[in-house]
């Protein structure tokens, strides 16, 4: 499956922005969805992923209580809606895709095969 990100942008602390990540071919259905993200320096951290249906979803602390995850498997497409954005949330946003991930608690990159090409989302103060 090949993935494209898009929706990032600048924004104020305290808005929002709603990431996209489009998948490519007719097994989207079978992928385990999630989103990571990497500031400067810093290692590529997970944010929140989703199962095959998406009926379960799963947050990082980074993102409880703010972003919501969720996806629509007849357009193939993985959302990212971020709310409350502050300069701390200053990353890349890469989607990821695996249909083996048997835990959405999956916090290592390594283990997530299919990747977007991230989208820069900028939070200025």
């Amino acid at each position: 499956v090949q993935l494209q990100a898009s929706g990032g942008g600048l924004v104020q602390t305290g808005g929002s922005l709603r990431l996209s990540c489009v998948a490519s071919g007719r097994t989207f259905h079978n992928y385990v969805m999630g989103w990571f993200r990497q500031a400067p320096g810093k290692e590529r951290e997970y944010v929140a992923g989703i199962s095959w249906g998406g009926g379960s979803t799963y947050y990082a602390d980074s993102g409880k209580g703010r972003f919501t995850i969720y996806r629509d498997n007849a357009k193939n497409t993985v959302y990212l809606q971020m709310d409350s954005l502050s300069p701390e949330d200053t990353a890349i946003y890469y989607c990821a895709a695996d249909p083996y991930i048997r835990s959405l608690a999956t916090y290592e990159a390594a283990a997530w095969n299919h990747w977007g090409q991230g989208t820069q989302v900028t939070v200025s103060s």
